[in-house]
């Protein structure tokens, strides 16, 4: 059997064991629980404007030139590649076997792996990257300088937004083209065969370097396959 075969077999599996809600309720919090929640427009229709503002604030300062600018963003999206394979393998996947540490963990990332296909949890909610951007944003300033944090943020924005778009469309729209296919199967081998693998949603680029492809675990399919 080959690897995209086994990969089709472990996601069958996990759909036969899916017989239940594909969301539940996080918080007993109603705000908590209702800004968990976020429909997949929502951070283009708050972000894109964002980067939009800090570009054109900076081309109006004319401190630097259209290709120092394009480098810049350049810049600013590898990093944000980088941040993200960071965040999923370090900060996502962190566990502590404590009841603290399991609702730590959940609330960060397993409630994704346990419902993976609850759409309104696939994108990011306001309530995280709101946080994030502004811790980002103070780090570019202090550490490139106001000449050049508008164009690297603004990088770092659409990074974040290809992430985060991504990640829908790989678990609510097939894939026909070979790009989205390969993209898709890599971050399928990661939810159901290789949780130590595969922390690239957007590119694999970062999990090429530190060998953290995922693989088929074929042992993984059996048992799956026996608990369906």
């Amino acid at each position: 059997m080959n690897a995209n075969a086994n990969v089709n077999d472990a996601m069958h599996s996990s759909e036969l064991r899916s017989k239940r809600p594909e969301t539940c309720r996080m918080f007993e919090n109603e705000f908590l629980e209702k800004f968990s929640r976020i429909h997949p427009a929502t951070p283009f229709v708050v972000w894109i404007p964002v980067a939009l503002v800090v570009l054109y604030r900076t081309w109006s300062r004319h401190e630097l030139s259209a290709a120092g600018m394009a480098g810049l963003f350049v810049g600013g999206l590898l990093m944000w590649t980088f941040t993200e394979y960071v965040l999923h393998r370090w900060v996502f996947h962190w566990t502590n076997d404590t009841p603290r540490g399991r609702r730590i963990h959940f609330l960060l990332h397993g409630v994704h792996h346990d419902f993976p296909n609850d759409k309104d949890r696939l994108v990011m909610p306001l309530l995280t990257s709101v946080p994030f951007a502004v811790i980002f944003y103070t780090l570019f300033y202090f550490g490139f300088g106001v000449r050049n944090v508008g164009p690297i943020f603004a990088g770092f924005t659409a990074g974040y937004l290809s992430y985060d778009g991504t990640h829908y469309a790989i678990h609510h729209f097939k894939q026909n083209t070979r790009l989205g296919k390969y993209i898709k199967r890599h971050h399928m081998l990661h939810h159901h065969m290789d949780h130590d693998g595969g922390f690239g949603v957007s590119t694999p680029l970062w999990d090429v370097i530190f060998r953290t492809m995922p693989t088929v675990k074929k042992p993984d399919i059996k048992r799956k396959a026996e608990a369906s």
